[in-house]
């Protein structure tokens, strides 16, 4: 009886549950596979490609030089070298960590191989599936505030016995500061590509399909001593000023003081409890405010911990959910970035050239205008999972169809999160770059933003009323001349209208 194993390019951690299963045997067989026919799905980003196919091949060098029998393929599909490598090492069991996405998990499902399939549980997360059902079942609302205590007391991270440090579990109303004046950010840790990541550029240019952004520079880590170089120099020059400006957006600033970890977390480079372990041992080591060290943890512990466990935990029709019935296209200026609303412009821009942004540019710029503007939440989640080089189903269809566009009715978020460009004009200074007014509603000179937040809220007043949170903001609804309500209408139908003729 021979066992294989098939690794996963986002399973890249030595102590993953599968290899683990098999830590006593000599010589374990180990496949891993670029499927080429896997990322003709949508348009990823080349750099996305890039640090996926690098990392698995700098993991796979790395446990060759560990005695393990590894077969590296890359090929059109999954199925055609899974099977010759099986037949090949008269493998009688296949064993896979269980894949973080739902789709991948039932891909493998319906996979007819000649030997037996068995799936180990997934141990990449701190809470498993199972204990986060446990801990969901029993409640009426699934508030990640809630769940973020739960995880602090379990795994006793910044507690005094039973109580938070500090006194407050949560400190987040220190750390949305607008910036201001001269920020002095420190530099990003980034890296040269080596032989083997070079290699992998090359054959990522060289791909006849839709692809999306630019490949050079490429300067992450494919690497778990990299992954962990990246959360050194994070606590070391980042995190003590990490919280107070999380939420700031600055034009040429593409990190500020972001760890620039999830890419790195959500191939299992790093592991979560590792993270949290770092900044809360630097927190006591050096003093660190606890403001940045609490607002980092929770991003980890909290928020990481709860997408992925409401992912597992909702129906399987979530992925459709469209409470709002929004149908309008994807403006082509999503892929193109040729936009005069610079906030846009300047985010898109960004990504383009990184595969990044921080949480504030996709939930308060990106989602905030897609939701405003009546846009299909499946369109938008696609191009988000296309587009960012830390996307994977499991966290952006929580992210994008639940936190982001409030598609999922308020399974998630307590409220939509729909802003008018006071909020970017505020945490931004993009709206100083733009050739649009952020004090204007309506007219030629108004910012998209005004007209169709005010649009957003005059359409969907009925349902936003239910909504316990919204009901003093509608009151404003009732402040407004007739003659500037039908303006606004009549502007936000004109600027879908222009996105339905450019898509067509």
């Amino acid at each position: 009886m021979t066992i294989g194993i098939w690794i996963l390019g986002d399973q890249l951690y030595e102590q993953q549950a599968a290899l683990q299963s098999c830590v006593d045997q000599k010589n374990v067989p180990v496949i891993f596979i670029e499927s080429l026919e896997h990322i003709q799905t949508r348009a990823y980003h080349q750099q996305k490609l890039v640090l996926v196919w690098s990392a698995m091949r700098h993991f796979a060098e790395e446990l060759r030089l560990k005695k393990y029998a590894v077969t590296y393929k890359i090929a059109t599909d999954f199925i055609i070298p899974l099977t010759a490598w099986i037949q090949d090492n008269h493998i009688s069991e296949l064993r896979v960590m269980t894949p973080n996405d739902k789709p991948f998990t039932q891909f493998i499902h319906s996979l007819d191989l000649p030997c037996k399939i068995t799936f180990i549980s997934n141990n990449l997360f701190l809470w498993s599936t199972e204990e986060f059902h446990h801990w969901a079942k029993k409640r009426k609302r699934l508030l990640m505030e809630d769940f973020y205590r739960e995880g602090r007391r379990r795994f006793q991270i910044l507690m005094d016995k039973d109580k938070p440090i500090g006194g407050q579990w949560n400190l987040d109303k220190e750390n949305r500061q607008p910036p201001k004046g001269k920020l002095n950010t420190p530099p990003a840790q980034w890296f040269e590509p080596d032989e083997i990541t070079l290699d992998v550029i090359a054959q990522v240019k060289s791909l006849n399909i839709p692809t999306y952004g630019n490949v050079e520079p490429f300067r992450w880590g494919v690497t778990r001593q990299q992954a962990l170089q990246v959360l050194n120099w994070f606590i070391k020059y980042r995190l003590s000023n990490f919280g107070t400006h999380q939420d700031a957006m600055v034009t040429g600033e593409e990190t500020l003081w972001h760890a620039l970890i999830s890419p790195y977390l959500n191939l299992g480079l790093l592991q979560p409890l590792e993270v949290i372990q770092a900044a809360e041992t630097a927190y006591h080591q050096y003093q660190l405010p606890l403001n940045s060290v609490e607002g980092f943890i929770r991003q980890v512990l909290g928020w990481r911990e709860y997408m992925r466990g409401v992912y597992h935990f909702v129906e399987t029709e979530y992925p459709d959910k469209n409470w709002f019935n929004h149908t309008q296209p994807l403006p082509e200026f999503f892929w193109t970035g040729e936009t005069q609303m610079n906030c846009l412009h300047q985010t898109f821009n960004q990504i383009k050239n990184t595969g990044y942004a921080h949480h504030i540019q996709r939930l308060m710029v990106l989602s905030n205008f897609a939701l405003i503007a009546g846009i299909s939440p499946q369109a938008v989640e696609n191009w988000f999972h296309a587009v960012f080089i830390d996307a994977y189903d499991w966290v952006m269809q929580t992210n994008v169809i639940g936190m982001g566009l409030f598609a999922d009715g308020g399974i998630l978020a307590s409220k939509p999160y729909a802003a008018s460009a006071n909020y970017i004009n505020k945490m931004s200074d993009y709206c100083k770059g733009c050739v649009y007014n952020h004090k204007e509603r309506v007219g030629k000179n108004a910012c998209p933003f005004n007209f169709f937040y005010w649009n957003f809220l005059d359409q969907h007043r009925d349902k936003l009323q239910t909504q316990g949170r919204m009901s003093f903001i509608l009151k404003n609804l009732d402040k407004m001349s007739t003659e500037e309500l039908e303006s606004i209408r009549q502007q936000a139908q004109e600027w879908l209208y222009t996105f339905s003729n450019v898509n067509s």
